[in-house]
């Protein structure tokens, strides 16, 4: 299973590690911390250097209860760090966190190889033409409704197989839109309760039958410090153990903000596959 990047292979036989870079204020662990160009790429050397394969970029919160920002915002926060980061990193592979197709549009334009969209083209219907246009790498994430009110009452009668059928009509879309390279993220902490979660952890494998890469995003989330009754800044052994799990059900690409960490377990569990 592989990824064509802007012509490079991306070979997934050994799992990814994805090194997530907030720019935004109010990140639920990190926020604030990477919004100047110096300290944002000061942070992707220490990612690459630990071994991050790709670097997915965020400018617009997506914590639970934020508030969606204006296009003009997230593109005043974005833009003129990304600019400078695609010229300072011209190997690296960069990935996009974003829900409008202009946003990606203008960092597809830079070199960008991945967009990371959290609503799986379901913001904005002018998303998927556009990947399919540029051939780039999408990922595909579900959720129950929008950052700000996703976490007040997500419903579910079975919430894997709902997922399932989201990403069967998901990747049905993606292959009309001459999508070439998917990848499904099942949401976790995106519209869904500490019991949901972890009832599609169980049946992560369930995933495979679409034959595309499965990435997982645990890093620090509530899922962890909730039930562990600690800190997100606590939740780094948590986060160790459910990415284990999820290798063991055959994921694909770990969306991390601790790379060392995250490399290290993938180390590891190949002994065990």
């Amino acid at each position: 299973m592989t990824l064509n990047c802007n012509g490079e292979i991306l070979d997934l036989k050994i799992p990814k590690v994805m090194g997530i870079l907030n720019l935004t204020p109010d990140s639920f662990y990190d926020g604030g911390k990477y919004q100047s160009t110096k300290s944002a790429i000061k942070r992707c050397y220490e990612m690459l250097d630990q071994g991050a394969d790709i670097i997915d970029i965020g400018a617009a919160s997506s914590r639970p209860g934020s508030k969606m920002i204006s296009e003009k915002d997230e593109f005043n926060r974005l833009f003129p760090i990304l600019k400078i980061m695609v010229k300072e990193f011209k190997s690296v592979i960069f990935s996009i966190d974003t829900f409008r197709s202009s946003i990606a549009k203008v960092c597809l334009d830079q070199g960008v190889a991945i967009i990371n969209d959290i609503t799986a083209g379901q913001f904005d219907s002018n998303m998927l033409p556009l990947i399919g246009k540029y051939n780039a790498v999408y990922i595909a994430m579900h959720m129950q409704g929008l950052p700000h009110d996703m976490q007040k009452k997500p419903t579910y009668k079975n919430i894997t197989s709902e997922l399932m059928s989201f990403f069967s009509n998901t990747l049905n879309s993606c292959h009309l839109n001459k999508i070439k390279d998917v990848v499904i993220d099942p949401g976790f902490g995106f519209g869904k309760k500490l019991k949901q979660n972890f009832t599609i952890l169980k049946n992560l494998e369930m995933f495979k039958e679409f034959n595309v890469p499965i990435l997982v995003g645990f890093s620090r989330k509530s899922m962890i410090y909730k039930s562990l009754n600690i800190e997100p800044a606590e939740a780094l052994n948590g986060t160790s153990v459910l990415n284990t799990v999820a290798l063991l059900k055959k994921a694909n690409i770990l969306r991390v903000h601790d790379v060392k960490e995250a490399k290290e377990t993938i180390e590891l569990c190949k002994n065990l596959v």
